[in-house]
């Protein structure tokens, strides 16, 4: 069984988490340049097996597609044009950044590390993976 990688999709960076090789833990990557997304990917799968991708669905409260789906659609056909083997999955996104945020507090991070977007985007990316995990369970 290969890893889930799931992408919390930005202009300028993007948050990354991954599952465990048997797809019960989510645990946050990285966060990096969006412009090396593709340099990244090359070199992850050139050492993990991965079996999907999971992209954050950028919506408004109304559910309609927020502004940053014109980003997100791209890039979204891009990972399916490169890795057409890797089925690749939309998760509302909706709220992970005040979650995020949220679960930084909840950890007790100092004020200075949760101004960390960064930090925010790494977790971001864990929530729509962890989402994605718990619509999706198996048995």
């Amino acid at each position: 069984m290969g890893r889930i990688l799931a992408f919390d999709y930005g202009k300028k960076k993007t948050g990354l988490a991954v599952t465990d090789p048997l797809q019960i833990i989510a645990n946050g990557l990285d966060t990096i340049p969006s412009a090396r997304i593709y340099s990244f990917l090359e070199e992850y799968l050139a050492k993990e097996e991965v079996e999907a991708f999971v992209v954050g669905h950028a919506t408004k409260d109304s559910g309609e597609d927020s502004e940053s789906m014109k980003q997100i659609r791209p890039f979204v056909r891009s990972l399916q044009n490169k890795y057409p083997h890797i089925p690749v999955y939309m998760v509302d996104e909706r709220y992970t950044s005040k979650m995020a945020f949220q679960t930084m507090i909840d950890a007790g991070l100092s004020k200075k590390k949760r101004q960390n977007k960064m930090l925010v985007d790494k977790i971001s990316a864990t929530i729509i993976l962890q989402t994605y995990l718990e619509e999706n369970k198996r048995g």
